[in-house]
């Protein structure tokens, strides 16, 4: 468990300090999802491997990640409740976006899968 959580947290690391030194306009939690990705992808490790162990572990618990954020929302609500409209208009365009994203990928997935 110790080891799937070591290869999580460097790979954060390893995104984070190749953001901060390139100056990528990209969090580096994501770089290195990207990377545990890439890593996973070339190393195929079997499904009882310690990095999947540690994914499931903190996966069923995935629901307390979100206290800081509601915490945040809570702490900044005065300037929320300055800017109404930018953010519904904000959260409403990223909605339509990200509703058109996953319609268009399931019209394309599932097109290439009748064609088979």
């Amino acid at each position: 468990m110790i080891n799937g959580l070591l290869w999580l947290l460097l790979c954060q690391l390893v995104g984070e300090v190749v953001v901060r030194t390139t100056g990528l306009p990209l969090p580096g939690p994501v770089l290195g999802m990207v990377i545990l990705f890439a890593l996973l992808q070339l190393r195929r490790p079997p499904r009882e491997a310690n990095v999947f162990r540690t994914s499931d572990a903190l996966l069923k618990h995935l629901q307390l990640l979100f206290i800081p954020a509601g915490v945040g929302v809570i702490t900044l609500l005065g300037v929320i409740g300055d800017h109404p409209l930018p953010l519904v208009g904000a959260l409403l365009i990223s909605w339509v976006a990200g509703l058109v994203t996953v319609g268009w990928l399931v019209t394309l997935l599932l097109g290439k899968a009748a064609t088979r």
